[in-house]
């Protein structure tokens, strides 16, 4: 079986959930995130909410979200995120599955606040809000990840 390095499987899970599983031949595992991947993005008109939001169509990209769908997204990728990072041998460490965790958790209380939540009078909709609100779960993952692991450290000694 090859293995390949985490930061590697990472970004391929980033291009495309269930790449990175392929890639070190959990083809299984693989098949069925791209499958649900192909789904939740189908269901939720994803990639056409993706187009209009690059377009600066925020509200447009906002009607025609199918939230009920695309909530399901931010488990699913960073799930699969998680899961290639850990196939390709990292997250022997304590909580290091913390950062995944609390980015699929505020990336998804920014999809709910999307359609109406407004940051300096700028309404960023269902792609733009939930990738800042994932800038804020992945300093608050690695935030609590380094206090617990300081924690057992000191704990230890």
């Amino acid at each position: 079986m090859k293995k390949t390095n985490q930061l590697e499987s990472v970004l391929w899970s980033i291009a495309l959930p269930g790449f990175s599983q392929i890639l070190n031949a959990k083809f299984l595992k693989g098949l069925l995130f791209i499958s649900l991947e192909l789904l939740i993005n189908i269901q939720s008109n994803f990639n056409e909410v993706i187009m209009l939001s690059f377009h600066g169509h925020i509200q447009s990209a906002i009607d025609r979200t199918n939230y009920q769908w695309l909530m399901f997204y931010p488990c699913l990728y960073m799930f699969a995120m998680w899961d290639a990072y850990k196939d390709a041998g990292g997250g022997k460490e304590s909580f290091s599955f913390l950062p995944f965790v609390f980015s699929a958790y505020f990336i998804t209380v920014g999809l709910i606040y999307s359609p109406t939540l407004r940051i300096m009078g700028i309404l960023f909709g269902p792609v733009w809000l939930p990738m800042l609100f994932l800038i804020i779960g992945l300093f608050i993952g690695t935030f609590f990840k380094t206090i617990f692991q300081k924690t057992i450290r000191f704990n230890k000694i």
